[in-house]
């Protein structure tokens, strides 16, 4: 569920100043806030998966990047979302570490675990503002639905692929990394 608060419009800054003395977080989706619920605890547990994969990956490759979970990414003059997962280059945020975790230049990985009511939030409109911002790979995990979907940026649009069960999923970003649709979706289990 996610509820609008206020009436009044924001401009994106002051969305990074705005604090109602509260834990809640929000979005700005053309200048208004919108609450967002606190994630299921498989949503959580998929993305911290993710994130020790990603990181692991970055340091075994002596790769400049640094990955961050559940940081804003802004999409537009009035918008800014909460990512699940994304990985920046350390030079993206070094000058901002005093800021609210909100990069201004698009990620090179965006990933979004989809919960109950963020189906159409995570399928259809951080995709099409992701794309505007050419976002080179999002990734969509729908443990609903037992698959992760791949979007790659081709040519001005996202190529899309679903990957299932214990299909590798193919990486642009991590292109050695081997890591199964089945293997992100148990990390939202407790044995």
């Amino acid at each position: 569920m996610k509820s609008e608060v206020a009436e009044k419009l924001f401009t994106f800054e002051e969305y990074l100043a705005y604090d109602d003395g509260t834990d809640n977080r929000y979005e700005l989706v053309d200048g208004r806030l919108e609450l967002m619920n606190p994630p299921t605890f498989r949503h959580l547990l998929i993305a911290k998966f993710a994130e020790q994969i990603f990181d692991t990956e970055i340091k075994r490759l002596g790769l400049r990047w640094v990955c961050f979970r559940e940081a804003g990414i802004r999409t537009g003059w009035r918008k800014s979302r909460l990512s699940d997962l994304y990985i920046v280059p350390v030079e993206q945020v070094r000058e901002f570490l005093d800021r609210s975790a909100i990069t201004e230049i698009p990620p090179l990985l965006a990933v979004e675990v989809v919960s109950p009511e963020s189906v159409s939030r995570d399928y259809r409109f951080k995709r099409s503002e992701y794309a505007a911002l050419e976002i080179p790979e999002y990734w969509i995990v729908d443990p609903m639905k037992s698959k992760v979907t791949v979007l790659l940026w081709e040519e001005g649009l996202y190529e899309e692929t679903v990957f299932t069960g214990n299909q590798n999923i193919v990486f642009r970003t991590f292109p050695e990394l081997l890591l199964t649709v089945e293997q992100v979706l148990a990390a939202g289990n407790i044995g």
